[in-house]
């Protein structure tokens, strides 16, 4: 069964998918270690692994090539940011070639005008509806495989209202898309209307101190989301820990206890180090 036939029968089984953010082999693989269905590709998070903001200054290949590497280093399907698809609606075809290939389940693509900016920044600009359809038309004809995810992400909450924002999330599953993708709806009220105005599968961005309020997310289940991805947990806590052990050899000149205390063994086998040992006497004749 590929990745993305695999997303699909969890999508056709009762609940939601929980898909943790991930920015490299590693936390993919702590995503798929932790029990979770399925992992997420951080824009964000990718784009702060590079050392950049998340303000669309990734381009394609390197968008692409980090999914890949996700993909490679899990079995679990994994579900990736491909921003605005990169260009008009060429570039968005060549997008899920890019992708697909590398063995992604599916991607979301986006409404804004590039480059773009994080869906909870503030001053997020939208393109027409009929240029986001027809990259999302697009998108649906270049994938080899009808088990590879499009998903359709509108930004227009924030530029031209909620109502607006369902209007589009409705015209692209008229257009093919799978899934609908209304980004930062601003009240639990909205959160909740999304499922029962959107004609199709609902994705929600759980984003803490973004522009959705907090909630559980079996209350996010219980309004019928399918899917739920959480970007920044990651990125975020590794900015916390990194700058907490950074703080503490700074100040003590020793390396610091506590949660780095794991072996050099212990740390490589969370990335597959007893399967390599393995390998190295396997292929050799007795």
């Amino acid at each position: 069964m590929t990745e993305a036939a695999q997303l699909r029968a969890l999508l056709k089984a009762p609940g939601m998918i929980v898909a943790p953010g991930a920015y490299d082999g590693l936390t993919a693989k702590l995503v798929e270690q932790a029990g979770f269905p399925a992992v997420y590709m951080t824009g964000a998070g990718t784009a702060a692994a590079a050392g950049y903001p998340d303000f669309g200054l990734l381009t394609l290949t390197e968008m692409a090539e980090n999914a890949g590497r996700l993909a490679r280093s899990v079995g679990i399907p994994v579900i990736a940011d491909a921003d605005t698809g990169y260009g008009n609606e060429l570039n968005a075809y060549r997008t899920v070639q890019e992708y697909e290939r590398r063995g992604v389940a599916g991607i979301h693509i986006e409404d804004q005008v590039s480059p773009k900016r994080c869906g909870h920044l503030d001053r997020k600009e939208i393109v027409a509806t009929e240029d986001w359809l027809a990259k999302l038309r697009a998108a649906c004809a270049a994938r080899r495989s009808p088990d590879f995810l499009v998903i359709a992400r509108t930004d227009a909450r924030a530029v031209a209202g909620f109502e607006e924002a369902v209007s589009r999330a409705n015209a692209a599953l008229a257009a093919g898309a799978d899934m609908a993708f209304l980004e930062a709806p601003e009240t639990l009220e909205e959160v909740a209307a999304v499922p029962r105005l959107v004609r199709g599968p609902c994705l929600l961005n759980v984003v803490h101190k973004g522009k959705t309020p907090a909630l559980d997310l079996r209350e996010a289940a219980g309004m019928g989301y399918k899917v739920a991805i959480v970007p920044g947990l990651l990125f975020k806590a590794a900015i916390a820990a990194c700058d907490a052990a950074l703080a503490a050899l700074a100040r003590t000149h020793r390396h610091p206890e506590g949660p780095t205390d794991m072996t050099v063994r212990e740390a490589f086998d969370r990335v597959g180090a007893a399967t390599w040992d393995a390998r190295r006497t396997a292929f050799r004749e007795v």
